[in-house]
């Protein structure tokens, strides 16, 4: 993870590899990472998990619903974030409405994310200095050059007519 301002983080990779660029927010809920990850306020962003262990009840079937008929642990049917960084990442989830894992889940969904961060600092570092643009890559071999000459290419979201899209 490469933040505008030329901070570099370094994690583990999970979920899908590849690189995406966005928004770096952050997300300071103790539970609910289901609903946060397809919030479509969310939408395009790489959201800070500050709990420090994400993952631990798992990702719950879309079958279980409201009154409505309404998912009851989703905002939306697909992850609305680009990338996710955690400090910790649970592999084997424990809770009666588990049907897979985070890791399973966003691999199907095509999402990257890294954890072994202190996601509360970069939270603190986001909370002082403002939302940041950045870029997140999973792979087994990363030059960090490369990655870093690519911070001016990423598209400003505050440029973007987020209403019409």
């Amino acid at each position: 993870m490469i933040l505008e301002d030329g901070t570099t983080l370094k994690g583990s990779g999970f979920g899908y590899p590849g690189e995406v660029t966005g928004e770096v927010v952050f997300n300071t809920g103790m539970v609910g990472y289901p609903e946060a990850l397809t919030d479509p306020s969310y939408s395009g962003q790489i959201v800070t998990q500050t709990y420090p262990l994400i993952g631990n009840y798992g990702v719950p079937s879309h079958d279980i619903v409201d009154n409505f008929g309404i998912p009851s642990h989703f905002e939306s049917n697909k992850i609305q974030v680009k990338g996710c960084i955690v400090s910790e990442l649970q592999m084997k989830p424990s809770h009666w409405t588990n049907n897979k894992t985070l890791n399973d889940w966003l691999r199907e969904q095509k999402i990257p994310c890294i954890e072994g961060l202190d996601t509360r600092e970069l939270a603190k570092k986001l909370r002082t200095e403002g939302t940041m643009l950045g870029i997140l890559k999973v792979a087994k071999k990363i030059d960090v050059e490369k990655v870093r000459k690519k911070l001016k290419t990423i598209e400003n979201i505050d440029k973007k007519d987020l209403v019409n899209s």
